[in-house]
Formats: C-alpha cells, structure tokens, sequence
C-alpha cells in the first residue's frame, strides 16, 4: 500500500527526485574519499615528514569536503520541497475523495478518523519521504562503497565487517518488529482520542447541564491514558535502537583499534589505514544505524500509508453518472415512484414503497413520528443516499442521471442541523450565491425573519460567525440557514424541520413571508409541529417508513389514525379543526 501511494504521488517528481539521487551519490562519494585522503596525509605526509605532501593533500581534502557538504544542503533542500509537495498533494487527494463521499461513507470511516488520516497520517508518510531523501538514500551507497573502501585499505581485518554488520541488523531487525504491531494499534488509538475529544467539545453545553464534566473527564483520561501507554510501550522499544547501536559500534571500534594495533606492530599496515578502516567501519555502521532507524520509521508510516490508500480507493456509494442526461428546463417537479431504502446489513428497510408528487407552487408537507423515515425520504432528493427501489425524479429526469452540480443548483435544503460556517454573516449567506448582491442578502434575512437581529449587530453583514454558529442562538441559527437558502433561489426548496427552535410567532411570521418569495418553487417541509404545516396543500404522513396518509390538513382529521394521534399530542382536536 505505502510503494503504491508513493508511486502514484510522487511520479510527477521523477525529475527532481533524479537530481536529489544525483547529489547524494555524488556527496557520499564524496564523503567516502576522505578517510583515504586522510590515510595519506598521515602515511606519506606526517610520517614521513613532507610538509608539501601534507598541504597539497589537505587542499584537496578542503575541495573534496567542500563539494561533500554543498550536495549534502542541495539534496536536504530538494528532498524537503518534494517530500512537502507529495504531502499537499496526498491531503489535497484524500479531501477531494471524502468530498465525494455520502453519508454513508462518512459515518463508515467517522469523521475523527477521517480528520487523522488527513493530519497524522500524512504527516507519517511524508516524513518517511523526507528521511528517505537524506538518510535512506545515502545509506545502501555508504556502506557498499565502506565496505569496499575498507577492504581497499587492509583485508586481514574484514572479518571485524562480517561480525558488526549481521550483528547490528540482527539486534535493530529484532526490536523493529516488536514495534510494528504497536504502531498499528498507536493509530487507532489517536482517532479513538480524536474521537472522544470532538464529541466533549462540541456536546460541552450538554455534558454542562447534566454536570458529567467528571465522567467525561475520566472517558477521556481512559482513552488518553491507552495511548500513552501504547506510546511507551513503542517509545521504550525504539529507546532501545539507539544504545544497541553505539554498543556495537564502539565495541568494533576498540576491536579495529586492538587487532589492527597488533598488525601495526608487525609492520602489515600502516597507522594511517588503520585511521581509515576505522574511519570506514563507523561510515558502514552508521550506514546501517540510519537504515535501522528508517526501518524504525517505516512500520509506522505503512501502517499510516495503508488507513490514506484505504480512504483514496473507497468509492462512494453515489456515483456521478457515466453519461448525465441533458439537464431538461427548471420547473421544480419532484416526484417519488415506489421508492424504498435501507441501510446496509440492516433487517428491516427504512422506507417502504413511497409514492409523492411535489409541483411548484405547492407545499407538500411530510409529518410522522420519531424514526418513521422522513429526513432519509427528503435526503434522497439531493442524493446524501440513492434509493434502494424506485426511483426520484426531479423535472422529470432521475436525480441518479443528473451531473452533480445541476442537480444540487435545483435544490435549497435547510438541514435539519443548521450548520454555519466559520467567516461572517455575509459569507454564510452567499455559500447559497456567491454573486448575490448585499440587496438580495437583507431580503432574504427579512423573509428568514433574520433581519432584525442581524442589524442589531454592529458589524451587520460582516458580524463574525464561529465555527458551527455557536455564537449565534439556536433560532438566529436557523433563520440564517433559511436565508442561505433563499439566496440560493432554487426550484425545489426542502426544509428539514427547519422551524423547530423558533417560536410560535416567529413560525408564522416566517411562513407568511415565504409564500410570496417561494410561489414559483416546490416547497417540501419536514416538521413535527402540526401548527407549522397545517396549510400546506398537501401533507404526507409517514409511519414506519410507510405513506399511511396523503391529503390536506382538514381531510386528514377524517381519514388518517396516525395523524389524528399526532395532532392529538400537541394539540385538541377542537383546536386543530
């Protein structure tokens, strides 16, 4: 999963990525000449006596580690632009995925997770990239090109090389995985953090008024309390790495020392290439130790790699269509034929052979109790789900047919969670119509019944919004999200019980002042208020999932149980007639 995400992404890069190649082969070469250089100074210079010797090899040592450290800044420089644009591609790649997604997607992967696989999991893999362009690289040339260097200097003490290195990746190997399983579960244990943390901060006037702070608190504490254990558990492994391999190396480099003392002694090598087998075998075990820590990194990051590739290859279950119909003219008939719907695994279907006609003009009315299926029959208008049967039309043309974009520009839905977005008063409106005139905001908000409140802020169109509207009440919230709507200007308006947190008068007052700005649309209303949709032309009465009712108001007294029942708990029938 990690190769496939790392070929697709950062194929664009192939040339620069070339360059950084070129530069580190270039800087370790480099960096392996040295010691030789040094060997030399020492042997035909210092022991010797020949001070020329010695200052036209330093020069050249100079130059040689001059280019050494100019390669090394320009391939770090190189690695960190690409690997920074592989990771805003890959994030960029992931938002515009899950914008595709339905609900039923998003509640599938949850939103926590989906928010982690964006932040922390990119961050993993686009580190790896990074380290691989400064480390990863230059390791595998570092210690082929040590080992040859080394046996180039002396070949009686190579099998010191054939002890450290199986030795060093043997004991890295062993530790390494241990800790794979322990990443795995670290990165789920960060969405469960994010999980719990997102809930407390946006449910922090319930948990308030229940006064759970201290239950809350120890939720969380439980859940943070399991990622840090998890972490140390990890963290006292990879503490492991880095003792393990200074053991092993100054262990070598007091054997080199000790047995290439005695092969001084008897005149088979030089003080100098003794310097530089030294100075090859730490470059070798370092080669190694770098590798090892890469290797340290890469569970992490495959583990990471796979949860991003996991999320680019889920296809939505709302597919745009291969070939969209020619977009008929906008008339705003939406017409529901046998439709029915379920959600995956479950038993029972959650809507059953519905049949409705909303024309413009008119306001069809959904009511029914809690759990009877409405906000799921008004989400397959814009296609949150595609119906399990049966079929819903907009303008005669199957919104399955229509290219997205046409098919939302038909459609005003107020969500039965009026959600605002962070910006101002004037920004969330124009959400709806970007081009829409400061005019035709204020009118909206004056049908919205919105329009007092938002004058009365000083700032007026351009008063801020906190994210989610949680500086504004709930009802300001709500008249905002009609108004959003109305700018929009659809031909089919939905309002998902849009009218619960206002009052009654305001209810009316706003309901009065859309019928004239709403005359030429189709108008479907989700309540649960009989007051609100008492004068619809039409109402629909929903009861497991299944239209037990269709009529107007008056006739439903007559005819239908279940909405006698429902009006009954809110109101007398003498009230109601």
């Amino acid at each position: 999963m990690l190769l496939r995400l790392y070929r697709e992404k950062l194929r664009p890069y192939s040339g620069q990525i070339a360059v950084i190649m070129l530069l580190q082969l270039i800087g370790t070469i480099a960096s392996l000449y040295l010691p030789s250089l040094n060997a030399d100074i020492i042997d035909k210079g210092v022991a010797q006596g020949d001070v020329g010797t010695i200052w036209g090899l330093g020069v050249i040592m100079l130059g040689v580690s001059l280019v050494q450290v100019a390669c090394s800044i320009a391939a770090v420089y190189f690695g960190a632009r690409v690997a920074m644009a592989f990771g805003r591609d890959v994030r960029q790649a992931m938002f515009d995925r899950v914008n595709t997604f339905s609900d039923r997607e998003v509640q599938h992967f949850t939103p926590a997770s989906l928010i982690t696989r964006n932040t922390n999991d990119v961050t993993q893999v686009q580190t790896l990239v990074v380290m691989t362009f400064t480390l990863l690289v230059m390791a595998p040339i570092m210690c082929i090109g040590g080992i040859i260097m080394a046996l180039r200097e002396d070949i009686g003490l190579s099998w010191l090389l054939l002890v450290a290195v199986p030795l060093l990746l043997v004991s890295i190997g062993s530790i390494v995985i241990r800790m794979v399983p322990g990443f795995r579960a670290m990165q789920t244990k960060i969405d469960t953090v994010n999980r719990v943390l997102r809930e407390q901060i946006s449910g922090i006037r319930v948990i308030r008024a229940f006064v759970r702070e201290p239950q809350e608190t120890r939720r969380f504490a439980v859940a943070n309390d399991d990622l840090t254990a998890t972490s140390l558990r990890v963290g006292r492994l990879m503490a492991l790495t880095f003792p393990t391999v200074m053991l092993i190396l100054n262990a070598s480099s007091v054997a080199v020392l000790w047995f290439g003392g005695y092969r001084v002694d008897d005149g088979s090598m030089q003080v100098g290439s003794l310097m530089a087998f030294l100075n090859y075998l730490i470059q070798i075990l370092m080669s190694v130790m770098m590798a090892t820590f890469m290797s340290v990194m890469i569970p992490r990051a495959a583990v990471s790699g796979e949860r991003i590739v996991e999320v680019l290859e889920t296809e939505s279950s709302v597919r745009p269509p291969a070939r969209p119909t020619p977009a008929p003219p906008r008339r705003g008939v939406v017409e529901f034929t046998g439709v029915s719907f379920h959600y995956p695994g479950a038993d029972t279907p959650v809507l059953s052979d519905v049949t409705l006609r909303a024309e413009p003009g008119r306001t069809t009315a959904i009511i029914g109790s809690t759990g009877s299926g409405k906000s799921t029959l008004i989400s397959l208008i814009p296609r949150l789900f595609d119906v399990s049967a049966g079929s819903v039309t907009i303008d005669g043309v199957d919104v399955r047919n229509y290219e997205p974009d046409e098919l939302w520009g038909r459609i005003g839905m107020v969500p039965q969670k009026a959600y605002l977005f962070t910006g101002t008063v004037g920004s969330n409106l124009r959400y709806g119509n970007p081009r829409a005139t400061d005019d035709e905001l204020w009118d909206a908000l004056r049908i919205a019944q919105a329009d007092d409140f938002v004058r009365a802020l000083p700032e007026g169109l351009d008063a801020p919004i906190a994210q989610g509207g949680t500086n504004v009440s709930g009802g300001q919230r709500q008249r905002l999200a009609i108004a959003r709507a109305l700018v929009r200007k659809p031909v089919v308006y939905v309002f998902d019980d849009s009218f619960s947190a206002l009052d009654v008068a305001t209810d009316a007052r706003l309901r009065a002042a859309l019928v004239p700005s709403v005359a030429a649309a189709a108008v479907i209303v989700v309540a649960q208020r009989v007051s609100t949709i008492r004068d619809a032309d039409q109402i629909i009465v929903l009861d497991d999932g299944a239209v037990v009712g269709r009529g107007r108001h008056a006739e439903l007294l007559e005819t239908c149980p279940t909405y006698v029942e429902i009006v009954e708990s809110q109101m007398t029938l003498e009230e109601a007639a």
